[in-house]
């Protein structure tokens, strides 16, 4: 998944793109309302992490653009104002959290997880299709009691379709979220094929993956 983090404090940002990272998030990094603007602008973000003081404006400007995109990401202020008044006027132009520094980053994965099962209709981490269950914090895969092997990036791609079931994804965007925008197109029609293929492959050894499905000219689905 794709996270814009808006932030302009170096050693902070430093920890959470590399937690991030680490767990197979896409983390581009803004320190500036222009700068985050300009990103939001050009590419479609699943999160933003949203700073509200900021060297050059007010990220409560900024939240008001982004409740203009077309698809608006999930957002999480994350800021060291404590006020009531703050946090309730982000929750009202559209902040779906709120986090006031200094936070675990556990926690911030937790409540990003929250909000990714709130949007999608599930209630739990554990999505169950058929005899599969799909546990999205311990990032595993199980058929019945036996554990599939996903790599981190078959994972990611598994997830992205499950949190957006029922709706069909291109390839282009499934590979700008997964893996960011430095791929050229050819590359990653068959980037995306490829790790279709291996999923299925791994998947199909245990059951039928007939829920995860190609829409032939439009790129894949899971339906459930």
């Amino acid at each position: 998944m794709r996270v814009l983090l808006v932030e302009d404090e170096p050693q902070l940002v430093k920890e959470i793109k590399y937690f991030l990272d680490a767990d197979n998030y896409i983390c581009d990094v803004a320190s500036r309302v222009k700068e985050a603007s300009e990103s939001i602008a050009v590419n479609p973000y699943d999160f933003i992490l949203l700073d509200l003081g900021l060297p050059d404006g007010d990220g409560m400007d900024l939240l008001e653009e982004i409740g203009k995109c077309k698809d608006m990401p999930s957002v999480i202020i994350l800021t060291a104002r404590s006020e009531v008044d703050d946090k309730i006027k982000g929750l009202q132009m559209g902040a779906d959290d709120y986090l006031s520094k200094p936070f675990s980053l556990l926690e911030l994965k937790a409540r990003m997880q929250a909000i990714l099962r709130r949007k999608s209709g599930f209630k739990k981490d554990r999505i169950s299709i058929n005899d599969f269950t799909i546990d999205l914090s311990a990032k595993s895969v199980h058929y019945l009691a036996d554990e599939i092997k996903l790599t981190g990036k078959e994972f990611s791609l598994l997830q992205f379709l499950v949190i957006n079931k029922n709706r069909v994804l291109n390839r282009f965007q499934l590979a700008e979220h997964l893996w960011g925008d430095h791929l050229d197109d050819d590359y990653q029609s068959n980037y995306i094929d490829v790790h279709i293929k291996n999923i299925r492959k791994k998947l199909g050894a245990f059951g039928s993956t007939d829920w995860l499905e190609t829409v032939r000219g439009l790129g894949y689905k899971v339906k459930i």
